[in-house]
Parts: structure tokens; sequence; C-alpha cells
């Protein structure tokens, strides 16, 4: 019997768990219509625990991945969701119980499953390079999916060439090139320093895997990538094993560490990383990178200290959303200077979630798309992670800091949003986004013009059910899609 799931902000209300497997056949559009150049698939990653947690006190972020697939085509959408079926998910079935303790700590596991491989929920991202479909987090390998299907193939390797135990859920891709890049922290084993930096070509082989040791364990969520060099951030929120050995948490905010920045050549080799020191921040999403002559920059959004409220208790801070230092800032770094560490400037207020077309990555650009909290557009609902779901979606000029804001009002909050590009010349493209609406705890698509999002909805498309809040999404163009 499977009991109910615990009465806390992650597992009730619009974060209540889903556990839906489902086809559904052309949506409704209840506003507009879907313009006829759309043609491709919308691939989302939400944590969905099949059970309820041995855990009382287990986070959002360890629920099992759930893939859903919207394909949108001659104005109509098609909706699918599968489960990864990782071999945690498939132990767990075999029992029809929980048998994976507190987050992201394996000593904390039932004993019949204590140590072994496969931990990892793959939940936070799907990415898609090379005709093929991975569900990635960063605690783990990828398992590789159907793009067509969403049946699980089985967990990823690269063809044997991989020797990182972890990848993460935050690849960079060069859209001009086709080349993929990625890393993994913690890559030779649980709270080890091992840091590994990848390249796959644009047939999908990995072709570099290069290893260096990092200042700390900490946590890389993401990480940046210009048309030059790579960027490697370590924040202070940091593991310890013999903390996870004793049963405890495997992240807490460590007051004696600084931030560090590592800046390579991104064709170079580990050897050449140099390292940047300032104070203590921490960014989960970075919107873009570029290079400018001699200097290096990385736009984001800041935080004084970790975001996530399970994080915060188990550092023995007072929960609270942002802080003094919050806000979506550029850091320059100066690679022909000799000081070590970088100039902040502000660009516009707090948010996350942000995102850039596809042909301004890696580059400098002007417009780039986030998501904030504003409470004129109705009070603080928790949708979430962090609790406070975000009801407003900004297009920002990084250039001018003009912003065209868009929120579906009060009682709603929004999902993280895709960009699609036009297949029309000197059209900006869509924004495309789960909208979560509270009173009825039901679910809708909005898609926007993305160069005026306030001007509301092109269309507005019904989903069936509640969808709970995905981590992230990718957009994949119809002929990209293998047969």
């Amino acid at each position: 019997m499977t009991t109910p799931f615990p009465d806390t902000m992650d597992f009730q209300g619009f974060n209540a768990p889903s556990r839906i497997e489902a086809d559904v056949y052309d949506l409704v559009v209840l506003e507009g219509a879907i313009p006829e150049e759309i043609k491709g698939r919308w691939y989302r990653a939400t944590p969905d625990p099949q059970y309820p947690p041995s855990y009382y006190e287990d986070t959002y972020l360890s629920g099992d991945g759930m893939i859903s697939m919207l394909t949108i085509a001659d104005g109509h959408v098609d909706f699918k969701s599968r489960y990864v079926m990782t071999e945690r998910l498939k132990r767990e079935r075999a029992v029809r119980r929980s048998l994976h303790g507190r987050y992201r700590n394996p000593y904390t596991d039932d004993e019949s499953v204590r140590l072994l491989p496969g931990r990892s929920a793959s939940n936070t991202t799907p990415v898609f390079h090379a005709g093929k479909l991975l569900a990635t987090k960063e605690d783990g390998r990828p398992n590789q999916l159907d793009p067509n299907t969403l049946a699980t193939l089985g967990e990823y390797d690269f063809g044997g060439k991989l020797r990182s135990e972890t990848v993460t859920a935050h690849v960079r891709i060069d859209h001009d090139t086709g080349y993929m890049y990625l890393f993994g922290y913690e890559a030779g084993g649980l709270a080890t320093r091992d840091f590994a930096y990848m390249v796959v070509d644009p047939e999908g082989n990995l072709v570099s895997e290069q290893w260096f040791e990092a200042p700390y364990v900490g946590m890389v969520h993401d990480f940046a990538v210009t048309k030059n060099h790579v960027v490697f951030p370590f924040f202070p929120v940091t593991a310890d094993l013999e903390v996870l050995k004793a049963g405890g948490p495997h992240w807490r905010w460590n007051f004696d560490e600084e931030t560090v920045i590592g800046i390579m050549p991104r064709d170079g080799t580990v050897d050449q990383i140099r390292w940047f020191r300032g104070a203590p921040a921490i960014s989960f999403h970075f919107m873009n990178a570029f290079d400018e002559g001699d200097t290096v920059n990385i736009d984001f959004g800041l935080s004084e200290m970790v975001a996530f409220p399970f994080m915060q208790r188990d550092s023995g801070l007072e929960p609270k959303l942002g802080g003094n230092r919050s806000g979506v800032v550029r850091w320059t770094f100066d690679l022909a200077g000799q000081d070590n560490t970088w100039r902040e400037t502000q660009l516009a207020p707090p948010g996350d979630f942000p995102r850039v077309a596809d042909r301004d990555h890696m580059k400098p650009y002007e417009i780039s798309y986030y998501q904030g909290f504003d409470p004129a557009n109705g009070p603080p609902q928790v949708a979430g992670p962090v609790g406070v779901g975000f009801n407003t979606l900004h297009r920002l000029n990084t250039r001018t800091g003009e912003r065209r804001s868009y929120s579906p009002g009060p009682g709603t909050t929004l999902q993280e949003h895709i960009h699609i590009a036009s297949r029309t010349e000197g059209h900006e493209g869509y924004l495309l986004f789960m909208v979560d609406i509270h009173p009825t705890l039901s679910s809708e698509a909005h898609l926007l013009d993305a160069e005026h999002p306030e001007r509301g909805p092109i269309a507005r498309i019904q989903l069936p059910f509640r969808q709970r809040n995905q981590v992230h999404g990718s957009w994949v163009r119809e002929e990209d899609i293998p047969a």
C-alpha cells in the first residue's frame, strides 16, 4: 500500500506529485492560434516521485525524472509523458516503496541498495545533441531516451569513452559549429574534488575529457562558454564526505570559502586555467557569456545566499530569498590584467531562468529573457523547489536596460520558458512556457511573441492535468529528430 506524501511544501498544493504517464492528442487551444511555422518538440524534465520519500523532509529535487514532450506541428499540439526508467526507479518499483534516503546521500539509503550505482533520478534537463535525447542530472551519468517514444534506452557513456561518474545537466552547445561542451563535478566519486571538462563533436563523439582538482567540493550547477573560453564557477555551497557518512546533508553554505572562478581557453588544456577570487555569492544559471578583446563577460542572476530552503536549513541560515546583493549582473574578467578578481555591473532586478536565442549564444548580444517575482502582479504562490514561484517574464535589453514584461496575473506562477527561433528573417522568435493556475490547480502553456511579451499570449494551450513544475526544458526542431 502506498501511503500519503508528506504534508510539506515540496509535496502539497501545486507541488503535489502527479505520477501520470499519458498520451493526449490534440490539446485544446483556448485562445489564439499557433503559427504554422512552429514545428518541433518541447521536451520537459520534471522531478515527480513515484513513491513517498523515506526521509520525511526530502526535497522536491529528489523526485524521479518524468519527461514530457509537446509535439507542435501545423497548429496542433500533442502531449506525451513517461518516467525515465532509471536503475533507481526500477529497484523501487520492484518493492513498491522508496528505497532512497536523504537528498544525494547514499549512506542514508535502504541497506538493500546502499552505495549501489545508478542512484541518479535523471530529472533535471532533457539534452538533445547529434540526434540523441539524454535525460540528465548532475549527480550521475545521463540516461538515453528514444526521442519519439520517450522509452528509456539505458545509461549513456558516449560509447564507453566517458570516465567521469557525473555529467552536468547544463551543457553548452555552440550552434555555429555543433560542438557540445560539458563537465562533471565529483567526477571521481562522492565528495571528491575531481572535476572533468569534456568536449563532444557534432556527430556526438566524446573527443576530449580533461580532469583537474577543484578548489573545493562545491556545487557547480551551470557554467559558461564563449567562442574562446570556458568559465568554471565555484560558489561556497560545499560537501564533506564525513558529514555524508554520518547521515548529514550533501550541501551546506561554507562561511569560510570565497567564490572562485576558473577561466581557460576553450580548446586549451586544464593546466591553463587562471583562477579569480571574490566575495561569497551564488548563481545557479548563466544567461550568456562572451569575449571582448582580452576580457570575458558573464551575465547571470546573482544571490548572496543559496535559495533552496532545505539547503538554508541545513546550513543554519535564516530562510529568505535573494538578499542585498541580488540582481542580474555582469562580471567582467580582464585576462590581460594582473588583478585576479572581477568587475561587477548591475544589469537588472533579480530573477532566474535566463535564456538567449541560440543565434546569440556565446557572442556579444543585446536581448535576453528571464523571470522574476513582482508583488504588483499578485501575492506569492508556492510552486517548485524554492517555494515562491516566479510570476513575471521579462525581455531584457542588456545594453539599454529596457524591460518588456508579461504576467498572467494574480494567482499564477510561471515555469521556465524556452525560446523558439522563427523561420522568418528578422523575426525575434517566440517564448513558450507553462503557467500554474493556483485557484484551480490547473495548467496552461502560453506562447508569446519574443519581441513583445507585454502584448500577451499569441496562443493559450490547455493541459489536461496539472503540470508539476519542471526544472528545465529544451526545444528541438522537427527536422532534427531522427525518424
